[in-house]
């Protein structure tokens, strides 16, 4: 059967092609077989034609590529290509006389796309040189469709992720409301756990995700309390010991409530959010509630939420007192007015507490 003559495309589809051959009359024989298909170029020797391929990698589509030459032979010049990653986007061909066993294996171990005896037969190299071009512009576009396609799904991905956040943080900000504070107390926690995981040595040995899904598993720490009473929830004085015991049940509430919601359980940040709920008022000295853990027995997740609330609760008007001074805050930590913490928790915390005090900046106010 008669092989057909490529069809002509466009140019600018095609890019540039580079001749680089010392020898005037093999140029422009190869000119004149490509001329029809591609723009071209040509570089009279090897070290010409390496600065060209550097000056001009954007545009090429292929070089073609003499080995005996001056300044540079064409192996030196494949060896630059291939240290500078090169030949893994553009094809390389060799078009040469030398054809020995030796120099064709380390062409082709360089990553030389095709060797082509000299003298060239003008329709076997067209269509050898032109069906590897049009294999990596398809691969190109190819590839540019699946990062364009990754990025949506990405995009989607992050919608998705900012819907279960918003409505985890609007759920656990009605139960803030419903007990008279303000739904900034589980943003902060929030952002008080991400602070303490992300710029102390407490996350250390945690990925990123997994700092991410602690902090917003922080954020369902209170959510127990949707089943405490109003009137314990919002008493201004000291509660009972009876009342006492009813607020305490707000983390097994709260993790029972986590344990019903199926879609939730799917999420990464579940075993966190979980655990947190019931364990945030755990202490280090085995005094807290509801399991008296101690210890490392205690997550490190729920150790951090657990100094964080307290920081919080401090800084903070509550309905059953005012806030205190940053000072005092901070004395009554260090001296475990409010329970005994982890030292190393302490001493992190106080690594970074000047930062966390700006959370509590109001714009346009004083400190």
């Amino acid at each position: 059967m008669e092989m057909q003559n490529p069809q002509p495309v466009s140019r600018q589809d095609r890019g540039l092609l580079l001749i680089v051959d010392d020898d005037a009359i093999n140029c422009a024989i190869l000119e004149n077989i490509f001329a029809p298909y591609y723009k071209t170029a040509v570089a009279e020797n090897g070290r010409a034609g390496l600065e060209r391929v550097m000056e001009l990698e954007d545009e090429l589509c292929a070089v073609l590529l003499d080995v005996m030459m001056p300044e540079m032979d064409g192996i030196q010049v494949l060896r630059c290509l291939k240290d500078r990653g090169v030949l893994e986007k553009i094809p390389v061909f060799l078009i040469t006389a030398e054809t020995s066993n030796e120099m064709m294996k380390e062409a082709y171990a360089l990553g030389v796309m095709d060797v082509i005896g000299k003298p060239v037969i003008p329709y076997m190299v067209l269509r050898r040189v032109q069906s590897v071009v049009e294999l990596f512009q398809a691969r190109e576009r190819l590839s540019n469709v699946v990062e364009l396609q990754q990025a949506d799904l990405l995009a989607q991905a992050k919608q998705i992720i900012d819907l279960n956040k918003g409505m985890i943080e609007a759920l656990a900000a009605a139960i803030e409301f419903r007990s008279e504070e303000s739904g900034d107390h589980v943003r902060r926690i929030h952002d008080i756990t991400l602070y303490m995981l992300t710029h102390t040595a407490l996350g250390e040995g945690l990925s990123k995700i997994e700092v991410e899904q602690i902090a917003l598993g922080s954020i369902m720490h209170d959510v127990g309390k949707i089943a405490v009473p109003d009137a314990i929830l919002n008493k201004p004085g000291k509660l009972t010991a009876e009342e006492f015991e009813v607020m305490k049940g707000h983390t097994i509430q709260g993790a029972k409530l986590l344990e019903q919601i199926p879609q939730l359980r799917e999420n990464g940040a579940y075993p966190y959010a979980w655990d947190i709920a019931r364990h945030h008022h755990e202490r280090w000295d085995g005094r807290g509630y509801p399991d008296g853990l101690k210890g490392e027995e205690i997550s490190l997740a729920a150790q951090v939420v657990s100094l964080a609330d307290v920081y919080d609760a401090l800084s903070c008007k509550r309905v059953y007192k005012d806030a205190f001074p940053r000072e005092k805050v901070l004395e009554m930590i260090r001296d475990g007015a409010c329970g005994v913490f982890n030292p190393r928790l302490l001493e992190c915390f106080f690594q970074v507490e000047e930062e966390l005090a700006k959370f509590y900046h109001k714009p346009g106010k004083e400190e």
